[in-house]
């Protein structure tokens, strides 16, 4: 499996777990307010072989307790079961980030019983999912297989949203919390301007800002209507 990164120790990636990271280059989505558009491009110059990670696992069967794999889109990757396989060996749970499009592989990997934690990045509501993935007039129908999927499979998931200035409104939260309730967790997280952002690798001129403390929280009582555990991550609340 390519790996383009490697974080040794974790404790935010994997809820509850001391975990490390992996990253896998590439994704099918140009998202232009992803953080990790090095990645998404494939211009990561770093690069893990998979007996490295193995190493550093089979040392640290002690000590941590899972493993996320993250993207760019992992399910991109042909020998993601393979290589989750060899993990669960080494006895760790293992948590996948994915962007849902692929529910074939997501459904495979769960019947295979594989995922102990799945992460799915929920972009917008179903009628706005080009706009936010930068593909225009794209087949939303995985994304919604996916999330089904998820809500039928007895594996912890959380759903999560991140909130831009210039793509979601509270008419889309209205939409897009309806559609993915039930759920027990559903993150709404705040974008964030850095170089890294993808529109700003391609440059791309579009105008991307984040929302007051406020606006979020009025996103958030949005969404509750729906899911009454959701709450903003990585955002002063209180």
């Amino acid at each position: 499996m390519n790996i383009s990164g490697f974080m040794q120790t974790t404790l935010l990636d994997y809820p509850g777990k001391l975990a490390c990271t992996v990253f896998t280059p590439g994704c099918n989505f140009r998202c232009p307010f992803c953080q990790n558009g090095s990645l998404v491009l494939q211009t990561e110059v770093s690069s893990y072989s998979e007996e490295e990670i193995f190493r550093f696992l089979k040392k640290r069967r002690n000590i941590l307790e899972g493993i996320c794999i993250t993207g760019g889109e992992p399910t991109l990757q042909p020998d993601l079961a393979d290589f989750i396989r060899n993990v669960k060996d080494l006895g760790y749970a293992v948590k996948l980030d994915t962007n849902g499009f692929r529910p074939e592989v997501l459904s495979d990997l769960l019947r295979e019983q594989l995922l102990d934690y799945v992460a799915m990045d929920i972009k917008a509501s179903i009628p706005r999912y080009g706009v936010a993935c930068g593909i225009p007039d794209m087949d939303t129908s995985g994304i919604e297989r996916s999330i089904d999927l998820l809500k039928s499979s007895g594996v912890s998931f959380e759903f999560r949203t991140t909130l831009v200035k210039g793509i979601h409104t509270l008419e889309d939260m209205d939409a897009l919390a309806s559609r993915i309730a039930p759920a027990d967790r559903y993150f709404l997280q705040s974008y964030e301007e850095s170089e890294r952002i993808l529109a700003k690798m391609q440059e791309i001129n579009c105008r991307l800002s984040a929302f007051s403390r406020e606006e979020l929280q009025e996103f958030l009582l949005c969404a509750r209507k729906y899911i009454p555990g959701a709450v903003l991550r990585g955002v002063d609340n209180d």
